[in-house]
């Protein structure tokens, strides 16, 4: 177990160390944070087709990944539209979230808990490198989903340290769900499928609706479009090189 707890550990606050650099952070042009957001963008991109997606496919049948894909971007749609802009400290102009960052956390956050359930089910699972391979794929893209939740919310004017805060918090709730999905692991690992595809359509979703129209309205479409097309290739060759 103790192995298997590092794994899920590692993998969930991978998202917290991928954070800390914003603290780092003074300002960010446009054009950078154009940039970042992509290659972030082609990053998730790669993990949910090259990786959520196709150990989706080997636990099940494509229906059921249809199912799950089109569940976790309708339940983020929906998100969309009931969650409030909420003014955390109404005293303190410098924390306030607003709405769009506040949804854009809820959905990183909803979509951790998946992805956590499915590394924990997955180690526990007697499927060949099932757990590895899915744990590999969650921590790799959870690094700059991290430093992109923090940079997301700093662009939209919360301090530093609540963007940090809020990235580590979606860690917390991955791991937390990834010793659950471990220790029910003959409940969990029936869902492992649908929380692979969950976890895909909430993260393609992002990426359509959040990141690439984020990148696309500052004049540098183009280095966007080729940052998107490093951060996937880089997901790409990663995975590749720890087959």
């Amino acid at each position: 177990m103790e192995g298997n707890l590092s794994v899920m550990i590692l993998s969930a606050f991978a998202t917290s160390v991928g954070a800390l650099p914003v603290l780092f952070i003074r300002s960010i042009s446009h054009r950078r944070m154009d940039s970042i957001l992509a290659y972030t963008a082609g990053i998730m991109v790669a993990a949910s087709t090259y990786g959520l997606i196709p150990a989706s496919l080997k636990l099940t049948n494509l229906y059921v990944l249809c199912c799950g894909v089109l569940v976790g971007a309708l339940l983020l749609n929906i998100l969309e539209y009931i969650i409030p802009h909420i003014d955390l400290d109404h005293e303190r102009s410098d924390v306030k979230l607003p709405q769009q960052g506040l949804m854009f956390v809820a959905a990183m956050t909803l979509h951790n808990i998946p992805e956590g359930l499915s590394v924990g089910a997955s180690l526990a699972s007697e499927v060949e490198n099932l757990g590895l391979v899915v744990a590999l794929s969650m921590g790799l893209q959870n690094a700059p989903e991290g430093f992109l939740v923090a940079l997301f919310l700093l662009n939209q004017g919360v301090r530093k340290s609540l963007g940090v805060a809020m990235a580590f918090l979606t860690g917390v709730i991955e791991c937390l769900a990834s010793v659950f999905g471990f220790y029910m692991v003959h409940i969990a690992l029936f869902l492992v499928p649908y929380g692979l595809a969950f976890a895909a359509g909430a993260m393609l979703f992002i990426v359509y609706k959040e990141l690439i129209p984020e990148t696309h309205g500052h004049g540098y479409e183009r280095l966007a479009t080729f940052s998107f097309l490093l951060g996937l290739l880089s997901m790409i060759g990663v995975v590749e090189w720890f087959r």
